[in-house]
């Protein structure tokens, strides 16, 4: 097995891990944890990017790319994670930092879906014996697209779970640092 055929196999088990995850956030059933999941799963799936962003060039040898077919209907999982994240949504950002200019608005709805579309189109490369093509795709989609919306929508997360954790009254911040010394 060549050296991108198992680099190949490595991402495409983090793709799977987070298709399976994001699917499964969706469903709603825990409801209380979803934030804290899908910024978990956009953590490792930036992993997974940055090792793609981090190696040279990967260009398929017959700079072509199969035909996969359509590509998987994202809707339903945006529409999902819409109802979940309902009120906490959107966000705004600034889109390119190198180039500022007035923030844009987003959805992590969106962009978790959106970056779910582009892994499922490289697992598809992947799983017909076209590994070289799949890293191809993934790397470039990181680099083009993805892998800014995975970022924009970990830190808009992060900073829903900061504003619930840090932002709290003084007397109950208070309140806690005595119970805390205390107990000591």
């Amino acid at each position: 097995m060549s050296e991108l055929d198992e680099f190949s196999r490595d991402i495409a088990a983090h793709v799977r891990t987070y298709l399976a995850g994001v699917s499964e956030i969706a469903t709603g059933e825990s409801p209380e944890t979803a934030v804290s999941a899908l910024i978990v799963q956009l953590a490792q799936i930036s992993m997974a990017g940055a090792m793609l962003g981090a190696v040279s060039d990967i260009v398929p040898p017959d700079r072509f790319e199969e035909d996969t077919g359509p590509d998987p209907d994202g809707d339903p999982l945006r529409e999902s994670l819409g109802r979940l994240l309902e009120g906490l949504d959107e966000y705004a950002s600034v889109f390119d930092p190198l180039v500022p200019e007035r923030p844009v608005h987003g959805r992590v709805s969106d962009d978790v879906a959106d970056v779910a579309i582009e892994l499922a189109h490289g697992i598809r490369h992947h799983d017909d014996g076209r590994s070289e093509e799949a890293l191809w795709w993934w790397q470039f989609s990181y680099l083009s697209h993805w892998g800014a919306q995975a970022l924009n929508a970990q830190r808009a997360l992060l900073s829903i779970v900061a504003h619930q954790r840090l932002d709290s009254e003084d007397e109950t911040a208070s309140a806690a640092e005595v119970d805390a010394l205390l107990r000591d």
